[in-house]
């Protein structure tokens, strides 16, 4: 039994690794060149402590100052504005107390045992020491913002997330290369990778030595289900056939998962950015998360990253790589001595985010779905790649996945359809 898995992301290729290790026949499709997208230009962050839906209404609150700033973390293209408006209220019902509390559970059991089995996955594939386990801060500039934080770290605390309030001196004492602040967190177990292109080299790798066949520059354009299997088709008119499918393309998810289920997943994509300093490698000793600006200062072993914000613009408008150089003087503010950022590098990436902040991760039939992970794909890579290597071998999942369904955004008449269809 052939399998194609397309899209190489940290999604694809963790489970692609699972799969093999157990024996099953793998081809990998990757519309670039493996590991070139959001995966590689992320924070690097295993940020299991972000266990809160994305969007909430104290932030829908907040929305007509972020947008009006022009550092702000939001930034929504005005002629992208229709094409998202369906999606956005789709999130807005996601918002509301009820759904909230769901998806904050769905996303605590995700990200409670994501830690783990990322540890699982580099013992057993011998990878290089790349996850550095000395925690992350969160800082609060403003007074406001700060005076929260004892209660929200006790509340993590009792879900089962170790961390500890720091005060403005503390966080100076534990980081020195920081400005005056209000207060923090110290998430202590929590973990970031130092270099992202060797962890996908390494993985890659790994890969190819299990005897994968790996086809770069091949974009599906088209799956089809046949009597037997799938049919793929390639933007320059390749054809493939497979007898199982896993769709792990990340923000090119959606169209190919409607033509495989009849299903619209309501996803849409947060641009993200980012600004890679490579004179600034040594400024931080541990990754810097701004709660007042959004957005993560990562030490790795190539420079500083400054990563974060969100655009919406779709998938096909230009970046706006001015996003990514504002970034700099946001983290400057947070800083005693201003940045070197002499040859540094800007970049932009997708983020598949769906209407409740939840991946979709599941098994219909001989096609399986691991997508839509919003900001934690790398937090939740190697789990997800654990419950796809279960549903493939027709085994108890690690996790109860009835809140991460793709026909959880199935209307009524699409499933009838769907079921007598076949």
């Amino acid at each position: 039994m052939h399998t194609h898995i397309i899209g190489s992301g940290i999604i694809g290729l963790t489970t692609a690794l699972a799969l093999r290790q157990r024996g099953a026949t793998i081809t990998l499709h990757e519309a670039d060149t493996l590991f070139s997208g959001a995966s590689l230009g992320n924070a690097g962050h295993l940020a299991s402590e972000y266990i809160y839906p994305v969007a909430n209404l104290a932030t829908l609150a907040k929305l007509p100052l972020m947008l009006a700033n022009p550092l702000g973390p939001l930034r929504i293209d005005w002629r992208y504005l229709p094409k998202m408006l369906p999606w956005g209220w789709k999130m807005f019902t996601n918002m509301l107390p009820a759904r909230y509390q769901h998806n904050h559970r769905a996303l605590l059991a995700l990200n409670r045992a994501s830690l783990a089995a990322w540890e699982r996955l580099a013992a057993q594939w011998q990878l290089p020491p790349l996850l550095q386990h000395a925690g992350i801060l969160h800082i609060a500039s403003r007074a406001k913002t700060a005076a929260r934080l004892p209660a929200h770290a006790a509340k993590l605390q009792a879900l089962g997330f170790p961390c500890q309030y720091l005060s403005g001196d503390e966080l100076q004492e534990l980081e020195p290369a920081l400005a005056r602040q209000h207060g923090g967190i110290h998430y202590q177990h929590s973990a970031h990778v130092t270099d992202l292109a060797t962890l996908g080299a390494a993985l890659a790798e790994r890969l190819r030595a299990s005897g994968a066949t790996i086809c770069e520059h091949s974009r599906i354009s088209a799956a089809r289900r046949e009597n037997s299997g799938f049919s793929l088709q390639t933007e320059n008119s390749a054809n493939y056939h497979a007898d199982r499918l896993i769709l792990c393309a990340g923000a090119y998810s959606k169209a190919l998962a409607q033509q495989l289920s009849g299903v619209r997943v309501p996803l849409d994509t947060e641009r993200g950015y980012h600004l890679m300093l490579p004179r600034e490698a040594a400024r931080l000793r541990l990754p810097v998360s701004s709660i007042d600006h959004s957005f993560v200062m990562t030490p790795m072993q190539h420079g500083l990253r400054l990563a974060g914000t969100v655009e919406y613009a779709g998938l096909h408008a230009p970046p706006n790589m001015a996003r990514a150089h504002n970034l700099k003087p946001l983290a400057e503010k947070l800083l005693q001595a201003p940045l070197d950022d002499e040859a540094a590098q800007p970049w932009m990436g997708f983020r598949p985010t769906t209407a409740d902040s939840l991946p979709v991760i599941d098994r219909d039939g001989d096609v399986l779905y691991a997508f839509g992970h919003q900001h934690l794909g790398l937090t939740q890579a190697a789990l997800t790649a654990e419950i796809l290597a279960a549903l493939y071998f027709d085994e108890t999942p690690p996790l109860e996945l009835a809140p991460y369904r793709l026909r959880r955004f199935a209307r009524p008449t699409n499933h009838f359809v769907r079921l007598h269809t076949g």
